[in-house]
């Protein structure tokens, strides 16, 4: 296998072994993908040399094992080893599947001073919480189903990409090195038939409603992942992929060119939704076709129709199914496994699971040697949970959704995050306008404090900039909060519950006359901003964020500015005329519509309120 006379020296024994394929490394070796194959041959022939033993410990001394002295080569050891790097996709030769590198794990994790809590997360697969612990110390791969883009997104999508954009925020807090991925499936039956209808190509459509659903993104402020790739980025990729699963029989083809996946030929099929294969009943989730074997067995590949995208094939001119997709993108981008994947808690079943059984079907013996238990590419599934409308899941397939963009036409989409974020995301949770409202009226607390606490401290003038921040618990406990499996709900009231002392400073008597009354508002108003920063709030401008609230509340109240500011006036006179019956009248007209009228000693002034 290793030729006896290139033993000179460790790197030239690497490349020139002829068991796998090697790749250029790092450390400036030539190292196999797959070491734990080639060492194993090595050792069971009983071939020995000082200059491999030599260059494996080195390498185990200098990238595995640093704090301790490795002078000969320790199976058990490297092995361990192996497992702390980072899989990158590749080919192996071995087997002709995609493999993964090595590459040296990144040693930064801790931000900050303090100590940061443990995280725990829920894992569908078990259906219970437990501490996470990432493939490789130091760095997270996180992969969310995206939209299928063909027309605005909704507020269940909302709440996915806001709970998993919490999830993000919170593992970079953590200091973690995160990728995170979110694909576009941008060909589907849906994408053609409203594409037909409106007589332009998928790809125009297709596009347009990624662009739209960036919008919505930023707006409701959601990071943008490290990749979003598209589906038909990777249809080479997915066919081969195909390819795999057929030639491991685990799929068939039929007459007309359509792929379908063998749900029978593959032992665990529903391990993770718990279903049998008795609950598959076609048109429950599973599509009705009298030609499959089985009523689970779902699409790998579609023959082409008329007047319908399609790629070149081994079964002739077709498209992707819906399931592949994913399970090729995820390969492709990081490896065979992924510590995390994401989605609606309605793609456990069948998109999810699918995945599962195809990822498992196409893998190969070098992948099938990482995947977790032998078969499963995920380290933990996560799903939030529906939103609801009168106890119904919304949805566009029932018609009774909300698109993001019609509901922050009439609210704030600091509100709507607010909203969602009020929830723990495994919840379900039920949509409103007036738990919109209510939201609304909390953000806007939130910035009004901000905006008076700015100004206190620009009244306080170089007083108030000599003072030091001293920080306080609020991160604490807003951390704490968010690694119990993202409990958002709690970390939100947290950053609530500091408001009030912080608006007694300014507004009380006996606020005003503490001592240490700017040491207070200094620290805790950057605690603050810190918060909602983790949070997903953006704190460096209020007064743009009460303007835009006050803005949408005379849209929904359906009046201007001038004509709220009349009725405040004519209750001001109805008030020094002692007419208080008149000049309840008046605020309860405001009321009605949203708008809170609030007396101060500067005058009375007005904020959005709860009709």
């Amino acid at each position: 296998m290793i030729s006896r006379k290139s033993n000179e020296d460790f790197a030239h024994v690497l490349q020139n072994c002829d068991f796998c394929q090697w790749t250029h490394w790092s450390t400036g070796f030539f190292f196999c993908k797959w070491c734990r194959f080639c060492m194993m041959r090595i050792i069971s022939t009983g071939w020995r040399s000082p200059a491999l033993t030599a260059g494996v410990g080195s390498l185990l001394r200098k990238h595995i094992a640093p704090k301790k002295s490795v002078d000969r080569f320790d199976r058990h050891a490297f092995e361990r080893g192996h497992k702390q790097f980072q899989l990158k996709s590749s080919t192996c030769s071995k087997c002709s599947a995609a493999s993964s590198t090595v590459e040296s794990p990144s040693t930064s994790g801790s931000v900050g001073e303090t100590e940061k809590p443990e995280l725990v997360l829920f894992n569908t697969m078990g259906r219970s919480k437990s501490p996470f612990v990432p493939m490789q110390k130091g760095r997270v791969s996180l992969y969310v189903c995206g939209v299928t883009v063909y027309d605005f997104s909704h507020v269940g999508h909302a709440r996915a990409y806001v709970a998993f954009d919490i999830l993000y925020r919170l593992l970079l807090e953590l200091g973690y090195d995160v990728t995170y991925v979110r694909n576009f499936t941008d060909i589907d039956d849906k994408i053609i038939k409203r594409a037909n209808e409106t007589e332009v190509s998928c790809e125009s459509l297709s596009q347009k409603f990624i662009d739209e659903f960036h919008v919505d993104m930023d707006a409701l402020g959601c990071k943008s992942p490290s990749h979003e790739p598209k589906a038909t980025e990777f249809v080479p990729q997915i066919i081969s992929m195909i390819e795999k699963i057929v030639e491991n029989g685990h799929a068939y083809v039929l007459g007309d060119g359509d792929v379908f996946f063998d749900t029978e030929s593959l032992e665990g099929y529903g391990r993770l939704s718990g279903r049998k294969q008795d609950d598959n009943r076609a048109g429950e989730r599973v599509a009705v076709d009298g030609r499959k074997r089985n009523m689970a067995d779902f699409a790998l590949w579609k023959s082409a129709k008329p007047d319908e995208p399609f790629w070149e094939s081994p079964w002739g001119k077709g498209r992707p199914g819906w399931h592949i997709e994913c399970s090729c993108m995820i390969k492709e981008i990081f490896g065979p496994v992924i510590d995390i994947h994401g989605g609606g808690c309605d793609l456990v079943f069948p998109h999810h699971e699918n995945e599962l059984a195809q990822s498992q079907a196409a893998a190969g013996p070098c992948e099938k040697d990482v995947m977790l238990n032998g078969k499963d590419f995920v380290g933990r599934w996560m799903h939030n949970g529906f939103v609801n409308i009168n106890d119904e899941k919304m949805s566009k397939s029932l018609g009774n959704f909300f698109t993001i963009r019609d509901v922050l036409k009439e609210h704030h989409p600091l509100a709507m995050r607010w909203m969602l974020l009020g929830t723990q995301y495994r919840q379900p949770l039920s949509y409103s306008q007036p738990s919109l409202e209510e939201a609304g009226q909390n953000v806007f607390y939130v910035y009004q404090t901000l905006a008076d606490i700015d100004g206190a401290l620009t009244q306080a003038g170089e007083e108030a900039s000599k003072v030091k921040y001293e920080r306080g618990t609020l991160m604490d406990d807003v951390l704490k909060a968010l690694c119990d499996d993202l409990n958002s709900s709690v970390a939100t009231a947290a950053v609530y519950g500091a408001l009030k002392p912080l608006n007694d400073l300014i507004h009380t008597k006996k606020g005003k006359k503490k001592p240490n009354r700017l040491q207070m508002l200094v620290s805790g108003v950057t605690d603050i901003r810190s918060c909602l920063d983790l949070l997903g709030f953006g704190s460096t401008d209020p007064g743009r964020v009460i303007k835009e609230m006050k803005d949408r509340a005379l849209t929904r109240a359906d009046m201007t500015e001038e004509e709220v500011q009349a009725i405040i006036d004519l209750r001001n006179e109805a008030r020094k005329a002692k007419d208080y019956s008149k000049a309840d009248e008046y605020r309860n007209k405001l009321l009605d519509v949203g708008i809170l009228m609030c007396d101060t000693p500067q005058g009375t002034t007005w904020r959005p309120g709860t009709p």
